[in-house]
């Protein structure tokens, strides 16, 4: 049989997905990360892993799934969060643009399992399968091994046991919580996203009608978490929206890195930070590094971090900034606090080993 005739859909599917393979997973496996740092890795959207010196082993908000992949019937289910926030009825057009950076089935080692909150691009069941049927485990303060465990606000945690993971393993947290794994302490803390408040368990016909109603407390949707490690505090807003309330937890917590959600909200949309949020967050925060992520993902919401390097300049002398920002890219690492004063990230371009073996060209005049 010729190739051509050897290769179907699935064959093709199986081969090129995910696009990285398992070259993320073996790099954060094989990194050894020196004491007094911190390494983390993008995965796209806000999903991020983190690893310690210890070998603690974490990851927030992975996410394996799709955006749009038909334009179905053209319309947004009633009660979709985005429909109840502007009353739009056209299918938001969010396809993913972003390539699977990590193979959810190849993780071999992890310690906990974190989410900021539940909506749709913030946790995995894909993700949570694979941590249940492969048994991996941690251990606790004891010494003792444990199940890995699922952190996460109560409506993560309700998410979650209706995949099919065990109450036992779920940890329900709410801002003020305090969670030691290891060599880290997560802290759990107040959420700014608005878009959750006005998300239902229904959507169609027989949606929730929130007009007039007291909102649920955020406190039970979505947390922030402060993940102290040997190499610095971490700040992670999930899915936030700006709030001045980011100068409490600046003035309660020593944070160095930050994230937030930023992007280019749609005419009639207030989902995502702008590059003005961005920096007053930063500020609020008083953290040294502030990394805009969430504006990889969506096709209808991407916008360009030059807009937050173009404003930083112009008003960080005039604001005694004491802060930088730092843009990333999907599939990258970044190592707090040895890269604290890079701006802009490259993934590897290789070749170091240029002219160390014999070449095999017919003359130099080519090169």
């Amino acid at each position: 049989m010729s190739k051509v005739e050897e290769i179907t859909r699935e064959s093709w599917i199986m081969s090129t997905f995910p696009e990285w393979g398992t070259w993320l997973n073996e790099e954060i496996e094989h990194e050894t990360v020196e004491p007094g740092t911190v390494a983390m890795w993008w995965l796209g959207c806000t999903g991020m892993w983190f690893k310690t010196p210890g070998g603690c082993n974490i990851t927030v908000d992975l996410w394996c799934g799709n955006g749009k992949r038909s334009h179905g019937n053209g319309k947004m289910a009633e009660g979709h969060q985005m429909a109840n926030m502007c009353g739009a009825r056209k299918m938001q057009p969010n396809l993913r643009a972003v390539p699977f950076v990590l193979d959810p089935f190849a993780v071999k080692h992890v310690d906990a399992v974190l989410a900021t909150h539940y909506h749709q691009d913030h946790m995995s069941p894909e993700y949570a399968a694979h941590v249940i049927q492969s048994n991996i485990t941690t251990v606790d303060e004891n010494g003792k091994e444990i199940p890995v465990p699922f952190i996460g606000p109560k409506k993560s945690v309700e998410l979650w046991q209706k995949w099919g993971v065990p109450a036992d393993r779920c940890i329900t947290v709410v801002p003020g919580d305090s969670i030691r794994i290891k060599d880290i302490e997560i802290v759990a803390l107040d959420s700014f996203d608005r878009t959750c408040l006005v998300t239902t368990d229904s959507t169609g016909p027989d949606r929730e009608e929130l007009m007039g109603k007291c909102p649920m407390d955020m406190d039970e949707k979505a947390v922030n978490y402060l993940i102290k490690t040997p190499g610095g505090n971490i700040y992670h807003s999930g899915d936030s929206h700006y709030s001045i309330y980011f100068a409490k937890h600046g003035k309660d917590y020593d944070i160095d890195v930050a994230f937030g959600s930023y992007g280019e909200n749609p005419v009639g949309m207030a989902d995502k930070m702008t590059s003005c949020d961005i920096l007053r967050m930063a500020e609020a925060l008083r953290c040294k590094v502030v990394i805009p992520i969430h504006y990889d993902v969506w096709t209808n919401f991407m916008a360009d971090v030059n807009e937050i390097r173009v404003l930083y300049h112009m008003k960080k002398d005039r604001l005694a900034y004491k802060f930088h920002p730092f843009f990333w890219e999907v599939g990258g690492k970044y190592v707090y606090p040895r890269d604290k004063d890079k701006l802009a990230y490259h993934h590897e371009r290789g070749f170091e080993d240029c002219f160390e073996a014999p070449q095999n060209i017919p003359f130099r005049s080519l090169l």
